[in-house]
């Protein structure tokens, strides 16, 4: 991934500047920090963006706010053009203190394209500048966030999980792997990531459904490949969690 020294660059416009990455390649780069707000649109890839115990997903057509000042790492899960808007002198959504999902409608996606390739200042770009800040708009946490809890007896739970959504063990089996007892269990989930269990397991499997169906899969294909049987019951599951059709997400 090319890092770009925004410092130098905050001159070529007063609320915000668009760096356009043509093809990211996979890879990580370790935990750093910006001065700057920034939002981060994965056009084509895939990455995920580490604070701490946490993880944010940027699948295709989605946006991460990443607010200055957060020490973070990004890894790159799927290669692809993804572009970078910086924001000047603190414009942007003042409410949004974390990394934050963004929707990228068709609108915004055109915009930041816009203010990319056509540099120049003038009343036109100052309009589509502020335009652009307008149409910012958070989207559920569930499309990008899953806590992984630091008690060792969940987290061994919680990493099977993550690398194999699939898995069809019920919260009994999972205690007993762990040599803890069910109730212990349950409570630990709630107490370190807010979620119950099964709340949590199926937040997992949503977000690696996501992964599956950015690299093409179809929507009963990414079902099967999570732990769900019936493609309609995935699809009712998903919609619910995240406000839209599995369909959306495809590469």
């Amino acid at each position: 991934m090319r890092q770009v020294a925004i410092h130098d660059r905050d001159s070529a416009n007063p609320m915000l500047v668009v760096i356009g990455q043509p093809e990211v390649d996979p890879g990580s780069i370790g935990e750093h920090r910006h001065r700057r707000n920034m939002l981060c649109w994965s056009e084509s890839g895939t990455i995920a963006l580490h604070v701490g115990d946490r993880e944010w997903l940027v699948p295709p057509n989605q946006g991460l706010w990443v607010p200055a000042g957060v020490l973070h790492s990004v890894e790159v899960r799927r290669p692809g053009r993804g572009r970078v808007v910086v924001f000047v002198d603190d414009h942007g959504p003042t409410d949004w203190h974390e990394p934050t999902g963004v929707a990228i409608t068709p609108l915004v996606a055109e915009l930041i394209v816009h203010l990319d390739e056509n540099r120049q200042r003038g009343a036109l770009r100052q309009h589509a500048e502020s335009l652009l800040l307008g149409l910012l708009e958070a989207v559920p946490n569930a499309v990008f966030d899953v806590p992984i809890p630091a008690d060792e007896r969940i987290r061994s739970i919680a990493e099977a999980l993550v690398d194999n959504p699939a898995d069809p063990r019920d919260l009994d089996e999972w205690a007993f792997a762990v040599k803890a007892g069910v109730r212990t269990i349950s409570r630990l989930f709630v107490a370190e990531t807010g979620m119950t269990f099964a709340r949590w397991r199926t937040r997992v499997r949503v977000r690696a459904a996501i992964e599956h169906l950015a690299a093409g899969a179809s929507v009963g294909a990414a079902a099967r490949a999570v732990g769900y049987r019936k493609p309609a019951a995935f699809a009712e599951t998903f919609r619910r969690l995240t406000g839209q059709h599995p369909s959306i997400y495809r590469g």
